[in-house]
C-alpha cells in the first residue's frame, strides 16, 4: 500500500550506516497530549527503518539519580564505551544541558560527537529554547497542532517565536480525527486558524502535513511514516566536533 514510501525508506536506511547523526526538533507549546503520541510515532517509524534514535527531553532536568545530557557533557570520554551498540530508541533528560548549549548554539556544540553512534538526534523543547539553540539555522522545527481549540493560540505563539526571533521556518503537523473517508483530509479548525494568522500577520505561508488520529494503527502510522521521512530529508547533519567539557 505504501510502495513508493517503502522504496524511499530503503534509501534513508543508509543513514544508519553513515554514523553521522541527523538533528530533528519537535516544538512543545503546552499541548503534550497531542505532541507526545506523534513524537513517539515518529521514533517508532525511524526505528522500523533501522535507525537508532536519541531523544533529548528538554522538559526533564538532569540529576545524579536521573542523569542525562549534562552528565554526557561533563564526562564525554566516559561515553566512548557506549558507541558500539546503541539502544534503538533512547530518551534522556536534557533541560540543563540544552540550557548550557544555548549559549553558543547547539550546532557549535559537541553533540554530534557525543551521539555519533545514533542516526537521529531529536530535541524536544519549547520554542524559546529551540530559538536559542538553533537561531538562523536551516532546520525546520516541527510544531504539532492537535484538534483542540486551546492549541490554536499556543501553536501560533510557538510558530511566531520560532519565525520572528529564531529566523526558523517551522513544519506544521495538522492532527485530524479519522473521518473514514477517501476524500482529501481537511484541516482541523485550529490548524486552519494558525495557517490564516501566519499568512495575515507574519506573511508566512504554512502548508501543514496532515496526520490522521485513527483507532486503526496502520492508518495513523502511514501518515506518521511519511512525516518521519520528510523530517529526515530536511534534518541537519551534526558534525563531529572535538570532545571536551562544556561549561
Amino acid at each position: 500500500m505504501l510502495e513508493p514510501c517503502i522504496n524511499q525508506a530503503a534509501g534513508l536506511q543508509s543513514l544508519a550506516l553513515q554514523q553521522v547523526p541527523r538533528l530533528i526538533a519537535v516544538t512543545s507549546h503546552g499541548q503534550q497530549q497531542g505532541e507526545l503520541p506523534l513524537l513517539w510515532g515518529l521514533c517508532t517509524s525511524w526505528v522500523s527503518m533501522g535507525l537508532s534514535v536519541m531523544v533529548l527531553d528538554g522538559h526533564t532536568p538532569e540529576s545524579p539519580d536521573n542523569p542525562g545530557l549534562t552528565q554526557w557533557l561533563n564526562n564525554p570520554l566516559d561515553r566512548q564505551g557506549d558507541e558500539g551498540n546503541p539502544v534503538s530508541w533512547t530518551v534522556i533528560p536534557a533541560a540543563q544541558g540544552l540550557a548550557r548549549l544555548s549559549v553558543h548554539g547547539l550546532l557549535n556544540s559537541p553533540v554530534g560527537e557525543l551521539f555519533k553512534a545514533y542516526a537521529v538526534v531529536l530535541v524536544y523543547a519549547d520554542a524559546e529554547s529551540l530559538t536559542l539553540l538553533l537561531r538562523g539555522s536551516a532546520l525546520a522545527p516541527l510544531v504539532v497542532v492537535p484538534p483542540a481549540q486551546a492549541a490554536t493560540i499556543t501553536a501560533y505563539q510557538a510558530l511566531k517565536h520560532l519565525l520572528v526571533n529564531g529566523q526558523l521556518r517551522p513544519t506544521v503537523a495538522n492532527i485530524v480525527a479519522d473521518a473514514n473517508t477517501t476524500m482529501p483530509k481537511p484541516l482541523s479548525s485550529p490548524a486552519q486558524t494558525v495557517m490564516n494568522c501566519a499568512s495575515n500577520h507574519l506573511g508566512y505561508s504554512v502548508k501543514p502535513v496532515t496526520i490522521t488520529a485513527s483507532a486503526r494503527a496502520d492508518r495513523s502510522q502511514d501518515d506518521v511514516t511519511r512525516l518521519a521521512m520528510q523530517l529526515l530529508e530536511s534534518a541537519i547533519q551534526l558534525n563531529h566536533a572535538p570532545l571536551g567539557r562544556v561549561h
